[in-house]
Parts: structure tokens; sequence; C-alpha cells
């Protein structure tokens, strides 16, 4: 990890709460949703709460790209984890290594799709084709 201050994730409910166990003990700040929210909460108020609280949400869904990109949201940057092995350590693994290496990304502002192959980056806001 670098010596900055660590990156602070809020996890979507359709990731276990064991990833906030995990990333927390590779040195960021994590927490599950439900441990701050309502489950049932809309996808807005959590990236309201995530901006509000300098957080990354985490997910393994597309809906928190998708709000980004009609709204040309500049924040919170958001994680879609897609791989299809969300328990093992080393989808952790790998999700860690990338928070760190773009680390500058995240704290500007980005979108951040990360699987087995790799880890792709757009920055924010997100624009629609077509659109400036």
């Amino acid at each position: 990890m670098s010596a900055g201050p660590a990156v602070k994730l809020v996890e979507y409910m359709n990731l276990s709460p064991s990833w906030a166990a995990r990333l927390t003990g590779l040195g960021f700040e994590a927490v599950h949703w439900s441990t701050v929210g309502f489950a049932t909460a809309p996808d807005d108020e959590i990236l309201a709460w995530a901006r509000e609280h300098g957080c990354v949400v985490m997910t393994n869904d597309l809906d928190f790209s998708a709000i980004l990109a009609a709204s040309s949201g500049q924040a919170p940057s958001v994680v879609q984890v897609r791989t299809q092995d969300l328990l093992s350590d080393a989808a952790v693994s790998f999700v860690a290594a990338a928070l760190e290496t773009l680390r500058e990304d995240i704290e500007a502002g980005a979108l951040l799709s990360i699987d087995e192959g790799g880890t792709r980056v757009r920055m924010l806001p997100l624009h629609r084709p077509g659109s400036v």
C-alpha cells in the first residue's frame, strides 16, 4: 500500500460483506452498505452517501455507471467488479491491486471495471456517445 490515505469504499448489497473485512485487512477503509444504510435504498441515495463521505462505490452491476453517465456525475468513483467468482481470495487480491495502482484516477473521479483479465478505466464525467 502507498503512504497516502486509504481508499475508502462502500460496498453495494450485491457484494458479500466479507469483502469489507478482507479489504480492510489489506489497508483499505471499507464498509458494506448494509451497515450504514437501508438494504432497499435507491442507487442514487447510495451515490449521494458515498459522495458525502468521500467513498468509492464498489458493485457487481452496471446501474451506478448508467446513473453517472445519464447525470454526467463527476463523483463518486465507482468500481465494478465483473468476475463470476466473487468470493475468492484471488478476486479480492486483483481488485485490491487495481485499487492501489489506480489510486490517482480514483481520487480524480473514475469508473473502473475490474475482472480477471485486467482493469478498464473511464474518467468522470462519463459522456454518452455523440455528446460533448
